[in-house]
């Protein structure tokens, strides 16, 4: 279990120290959709080891589809007192939830590039739907705040290699439908500010970049997840384009610690991005980092139509980290030290 790894633990001490702010969490109920997922199961091992080195305690409402998936993740830890299952699709609207939810932090969503060709109306609807049966509990419920995270896909396309700051807007084809997720997120966010203004919900929105790390599922098919787990079991890494797109990548504890702060430090009704500054770099070079950090070979092949649908029409997304930063964040991992962690875990727990 990965939890019980001790880089992991190592690594969520390191990130936790970013967040002193914590303490204003202790006794207080928190729900987290997707809770099994690359990004918000760090958050979960992050409460986790909290409150295994703290006397007072988060109370963690683990929401996702399915049960079995939530305990493959986390194992024994699902029966301990700290942690409750809560049953939730985002694809259903008025999924019962526990009476009292301080806060909520809402990732749950299609994620998986193959499935926004294959489902484009559940990857959008997931993103609407979901996030508005939440937001009628948080506004008829006195929730302290609702985290929405969205994606750096909203920003689109643009000419210029400036990284993208939080009220930049490129451009979005609405006629592909590989784009339901960008369109679905940049939606979902006009709604969550949309009760904000009209309910008074208390809305923050966090924009994670490209994030990695050893949470990834095994069938998660993005590069920076599949990749690390071909090179943890010593397979070469395969390439199926030049590799030149620009990403701003970001270890999965790195995005954890980066999403508590702005739920506790950012200003309402705004996004911010989530981005380590030290991890900007293209998928060749992402791809040169987990060969050498594994000592695999890196191979280049012609993508077929099927997976060219799924690519990230973006070249250039890298996001500006200023915001996150004045608040008083700063990434702990850079790539090299985040995909080296990553394989090392990754072939420990395979």
């Amino acid at each position: 279990m990965l939890y019980q790894h001790k880089q992991w633990i190592k690594d969520i001490d390191l990130v936790t120290a970013i967040v002193p702010e914590l303490v204003r969490l202790e006794n207080c109920n928190v729900l987290i959709t997707g809770a099994s997922g690359l990004i918000c199961s760090a958050i979960v091992d992050l409460f986790f080891r909290y409150n295994d080195t703290h006397e007072k305690k988060i109370k963690i409402l683990a929401a996702g589809r399915s049960n079995k998936r939530m305990t493959e993740r986390f194992g024994a830890m699902t029966e301990r007192e700290d942690f409750t299952y809560v049953p939730y699709d985002s694809l259903q609207y008025g999924n019962p939830l526990p009476d009292k939810i301080d806060y909520i932090i809402h990732g749950a969503g299609i994620a998986n590039p193959p499935l926004f060709v294959k489902n484009p109306v559940e990857t959008m609807l997931g993103n609407i739907l979901g996030s508005k049966s939440l937001l009628d509990y948080a506004g008829n419920n006195q929730t302290k705040r609702f985290l929405y995270i969205s994606s750096s896909e909203v920003y689109g396309e643009k000419e210029s290699d400036e990284p993208f700051k939080e009220n930049d807007s490129g451009f979005v084809d609405l006629l592909d439908p590989r784009n339901s997720y960008a369109m679905g997120k940049r939606a979902a966010e006009t709604l969550c500010i949309s009760y904000a203004s009209e309910y008074g919900v208390d809305i923050v929105i966090a924009r994670p970049g490209h994030i990695y790390g050893p949470t990834a599922a095994k069938t998660d098919t993005r590069v920076s997840s599949i990749w690390p787990y071909m090179a943890a079991r010593g397979e070469d890494i395969v390439m199926k384009s030049d590799g030149a797109q620009i990403r701003s990548y970001c270890y999965c504890l790195d995005c954890a610690s980066a999403i508590l702060k702005i739920l506790l430090e950012g200003d309402s009704n705004r996004a911010y991005n989530i981005s380590n500054s030290d991890s900007i770099i293209s998928i060749r070079e992402l791809a040169g980092l987990i060969a050498k950090s594994a000592k695999v070979n890196l191979f280049f092949e012609m993508p077929s139509e099927v997976e060219k649908q799924g690519f990230n029409p973006m070249s250039k997304s890298s996001l500006s980290s200023n915001a996150l930063e004045k608040i008083g964040w700063k990434g702990c991992f850079n790539a090299e030290t985040g995909l080296v962690h990553t394989i090392s875990i990754l072939k420990e727990i395979l």
